[in-house]
């Protein structure tokens, strides 16, 4: 797929997660996901978190931004207006289950793998525990599974937990995705690929540049 193509993709998925926006009852999603809203004149701001960071949604002219002023892409965007409309409150039910046992995950489990997994394993398999440091920057916090495991809330109800499991001179280092089985309540199996893709680069990203950057090594 070339990139005009990707590109003309996202803006028709913004623009249509903007008209669903418009379907909503604001203060009844602010409840199911988690979110704040407050009214200034006569526009209402939605705040929510994601990937450790602050967002807000104004209405009646949607429009997403970082409250630290940062850019926030497109697929960011779509993510975090998805996650608002779509959330159904369904409480956290602390069953972890694989990408395999979403709905539809076996059929696109190998291309998941490549674009989600394989690059944090690549990056950290070498040295696991390397993981958790790196994953402090988007609020990731220790999760006892494989040689090192990390949570990072991707949202307040989407607690994604990476799985690493160091390799050796016979055994190629290994890597998993967990979620809670309530994950689809509140995305799409399509923003979860996404999502664990965007998180995945944003590790190793964060694994390679300097400054004061916990991943500086």
């Amino acid at each position: 797929m070339s990139s005009q193509t990707l590109n003309y993709g996202y803006k028709v998925a913004y623009q249509l997660a903007t008209e669903q926006m418009a379907k909503v009852d604001i203060a009844e999603q602010c409840a199911r996901s988690d979110a704040r809203c407050w009214e200034v004149d006569a526009a209402k701001i939605v705040v929510l978190e994601y990937l450790n960071r602050l967002h807000e949604i104004s209405l009646p002219d949607v429009d997403v931004s970082a409250k630290d002023g940062q850019p926030v892409p497109i697929k960011d965007k779509i993510l975090i207006l998805h996650y608002f409309t779509l959330a159904t409150g369904r409480p956290l039910s602390s069953k972890l289950i694989t990408y395999k046992e979403l709905p539809g995950g076996m059929t696109y489990l190998p291309t998941f793998t490549k674009r989600a997994i394989k690059p944090v394993v690549d990056n950290f398999g070498g040295e696991p525990r390397r993981l958790m440091d790196v994953a402090k920057e988007l609020g990731g916090y220790r999760a006892d599974f494989g040689d090192a495991g990390v949570t990072v809330n991707a949202f307040p109800r989407v607690p994604i937990t990476y799985v690493l499991w160091r390799g050796d001179e016979e055994f190629p280092a290994q890597g998993n995705i967990l979620f809670d089985s309530t994950v689809t309540d509140y995305l799409t199996i399509e923003d979860i690929n996404v999502l664990c893709e965007t998180i995945a680069w944003r590790l190793v990203k964060l694994s390679k540049v300097g400054g004061d950057n916990p991943g500086r090594r």
